[in-house]
C-alpha cells in the first residue's frame, strides 16, 4: 500500500469550526503519500433503523465514502464533556446494517481541538468506547488534546506556532504508521 486514501470526519458542521481547522492543518503536515477526503456528516437524516434498507442517498454516500477509505481521522469538538449529535448520527449510520458496517476494520485517529483547557479528553474517551464497539483499530498514543487559543493559526490558516506544528506532524507520522500496519487489505 504506497498511496493512503484516508477519510477525515469533523464532528462540528460549524462554519468556523476549529476543528475543520485542525483537519486542514494535519492534511498539510501529512506526508505526500497521503490523500484526504472530507467525509460529509452535515446532510444525514436522523438515524432510524426503518431507514437501513435501503438507505436514503446520504447514507449511501455515507457508506460508500467511509468503505474506500484506508483509514479514518474523527476531529471532534466536545459538547457538555462528550461528542456532537451529528457525530454520533453519522456513526450509526454508517454501523448498519448489524454487522456489515462500514466502520469495521477501519484504523482509527481520534484527534479534537477547543478553547477549553481540556482539550476535549472526555468527548474523547467517549468516542474511543463506540469506535472499539465498532471494530476499529484506535491509535491510543500519542494522545492528541488540542488546546487552541489565540495566535495558533496563522491568518493563512496554517498552524503558527512551531511547537504546535511539530506535535501534529508528529501524531500524523504515527497515525500513518497505524494505518499501514492496521489497515484491511484491498
Amino acid at each position: 500500500m504506497t498511496q493512503l486514501n484516508i477519510g477525515t470526519v469533523v464532528g462540528s458542521i460549524r462554519k468556523a469550526s476549529i476543528n475543520a481547522r485542525i483537519a486542514d492543518a494535519l492534511e498539510r503536515l501529512a506526508p505526500p503519500s497521503v490523500a484526504f477526503h472530507r467525509i460529509r456528516i452535515d446532510d444525514l437524516p436522523l438515524y432510524n433503523q426503518d431507514l437501513d434498507n435501503p438507505p436514503v442517498a446520504e447514507v449511501h454516500r455515507l457508506r460508500q465514502e467511509v468503505r474506500s477509505a484506508d483509514g479514518i481521522i474523527f476531529v471532534t469538538p466536545e459538547y457538555n464533556r462528550s461528542i456532537p449529535g451529528v457525530l454520533k448520527n453519522a456513526i450509526d449510520h454508517a454501523s448498519r446494517p448489524h454487522r456489515e458496517g462500514a466502520w469495521v476494520g477501519k484504523p482509527a485517529g481520534v484527534i479534537g481541538a477547543t478553547p477549553g483547557a481540556l482539550g476535549t479528553a472526555p468527548a474523547q474517551q467517549h468516542l474511543r468506547n463506540v469506535l472499539a464497539c465498532l471494530g476499529m483499530p484506535t491509535l491510543a498514543q500519542p494522545d492528541a488534546f488540542i488546546h487552541v487559543d489565540e495566535g495558533f493559526f496563522s491568518a493563512e490558516g496554517l498552524v503558527a506556532r512551531g511547537a504546535d506544528r511539530d506535535f501534529l506532524t508528529r501524531w500524523m507520522a504515527h497515525y500513518v504508521e497505524w494505518v499501514r500496519k492496521h489497515a484491511p487489505a484491498r
